[in-house]
């Protein structure tokens, strides 16, 4: 599934916050992703590197890293992030997670949450992922399970075309991708990631249990059927460490570098010019802007 001009789903300017989280009856799929990444992150670590934060839903789960880079795609998500979190410990990255512009080995921990769902080359945004690591850093990947009990269901009552347990992706709409836990797997350890656990999650995402049942009892009874392992569930999370290739470069002060061909960059007020190509980057609104190159 390797695409030479990947698709990318943006945001920019949506209501994402408010049309899909906010009042939509999603405190239940919201308490159990914030449960899970707190059993999964680790106690202290010096640089996260937070891949689709969107509006920042999660990026206070990570308070314990002494830096968080908050990276999406959409300028205007960034944007309320910031509003909401400040400039103290964070860096706001507006850019393509197909061309992370940062140093290699410049974090020693990075997540994934609702995002690979919207990955059309899955290798691709992997690799680049364990480029930026430190070896053995912690990465905490959140994937839309498709061979979930609701699927595999349908597809015996022959109310669904595609198959749930092959292992290909299952693009159900534009940009939209389901994947089975071993494709994920597969892809992780060619990427250079050891999967050291699943976490299925969101077991009672029903509408009718998420309005009738309080949403501590919701998360406990889903926390506890999670223990099981059994990857039936809508979401899974994976844990990770990075192999010990690569480098660390995590003190360094220069963690960016031009998303186009990896050269170091030189700061001059608000520009940022790539050393190797010249390409000049922005920093708009506290936000370095890495979408765009702008004019020379």
């Amino acid at each position: 599934m390797t695409d030479p001009l990947p698709r990318i789903c943006d945001y920019e300017g949506s209501n994402y916050r408010t049309d899909f989280w906010e009042g939509r009856g999603r405190n239940y799929e919201d308490r159990v992703e914030r449960l899970v990444l707190r059993q999964l992150l680790p106690g202290h670590g010096r640089r996260l590197l937070e891949i689709g934060a969107g509006f920042g839903r999660l990026t206070g789960e990570y308070r314990m890293f002494d830096q968080v880079v908050v990276l999406d795609y959409s300028f205007s998500q960034l944007q309320f992030a910031r509003q909401h979190y400040g400039d103290d410990r964070y860096l706001y990255v507006a850019a393509d997670a197909y061309k992370l512009p940062l140093q290699a080995g410049t974090c020693d921990a990075a997540t994934l949450i609702r995002v690979i769902h919207h990955v059309a080359d899955v290798p691709a945004v992997l690799s680049g992922i364990r480029r930026v690591l430190t070896p053995d850093a912690r990465f905490i990947l959140e994937f839309a399970n498709k061979r979930n009990l609701k699927a595999m269901i349908r597809y015996a009552l022959r109310r669904q075309t595609w198959n749930p347990n092959t292992l290909e992706p299952v693009e159900f709409v534009e940009l939209n991708f389901d994947f089975h836990p071993e494709f994920i797997r597969r892809e992780l350890v060619s990427a250079g990631f050891e999967v050291q656990r699943r976490v299925p999650v969101s077991f009672f995402r029903v509408g009718l249990l998420k309005r009738t049942v309080p949403t501590g009892v919701l998360a406990a009874a889903d926390r506890a059927v999670g223990r099981s392992g059994w990857l039936v569930s809508p979401s899974v999370f994976v844990s990770c460490a990075a192999t010990d290739q690569g480098v660390d470069q995590r003190d360094q002060a220069a963690i960016f570098a031009c998303p186009e061909d990896g050269g170091d960059l030189r700061r001059d007020g608000d520009l940022l010019t790539c050393q190797t190509c010249g390409r000049r980057y922005a920093i708009r609104d506290g936000i370095y802007d890495f979408k765009n190159a702008v004019d020379r």
